[in-house]
């Protein structure tokens, strides 16, 4: 059993990266000219993706996201938002949803890195849950729209991820304080996302 704080810890997060990751599915779908129900389709896999993913791999089946109805709620909240506001969405400045997208894996690279803990698993294996749980549903997201997935081209994409996971690992691990420890990991991953992308870095690619 979880304890009552974690639980609440993780459900915060969970359930804010949830929303933000449901909008940029949305808003996603509106660039592909999807219908609601494509709107609504891709909203929750790139939502909830990562997390199912996780869920399978560390044995909390079936996964959290499908248990509680409130993850596909705020999945198809996020879908509305962005399908009925499309208008609104398209004029979003482009530095804004790079922002959302970094607030979002930062939440739940954090989130996957604590949950796998919690299941005791390995702290290595706990950096990589956290780094799926980021990336997952946005490679699901793009695969569904036929597109080379974020994590295979982004500037330092799923390697924040999978650092701030390892802040929240290794925080946990030397018996520091919880909610700090989440809000240093999440830091971290939005920092480095953040500065990849206005200062171009990019991980050394293959024959360049």
């Amino acid at each position: 059993m979880l304890r009552p704080k974690a639980d609440a810890l993780l459900l915060a997060l969970d359930f804010a990266g949830t929303f933000l990751f449901a909008i940029e599915g949305g808003m996603a779908a509106a660039r592909g000219h999807l219908d609601l129900l494509g709107a609504a389709v891709l909203a929750f896999a790139t939502a909830l993706g990562g997390g199912i993913i996780r869920d399978v791999l560390i044995g909390a089946i079936p996964p959290n996201s499908i248990r509680d109805w409130r993850y596909a709620s705020i999945a198809f909240a996020g879908a509305a938002t962005a399908f009925f506001f499309h208008s609104v969405v398209q004029e979003l400045p482009a530095s804004l949803l790079v922002l959302l997208d970094a607030a979002g894996l930062s939440l739940f690279a954090v989130a996957g890195a604590e949950k796998a803990l919690n299941f005791e698993i390995h702290p290595l294996i706990a950096i990589l849950m956290g780094g799926i749980t980021g990336v997952g549903g946005g490679t699901i997201r793009d695969l569904l729209l036929a597109q080379v997935p974020t994590v295979l081209r982004a500037d330092v994409y799923a390697t924040a991820a999978l650092a701030g996971a390892a802040v929240v690992v290794l925080g946990l691990k030397m018996k520091l304080p919880r909610a700090p420890v989440a809000i240093a990991g999440a830091i971290v991953c939005f920092f480095l996302r953040m500065v990849s992308v206005w200062l171009h870095w990019n991980l050394p690619k293959v024959g360049g």
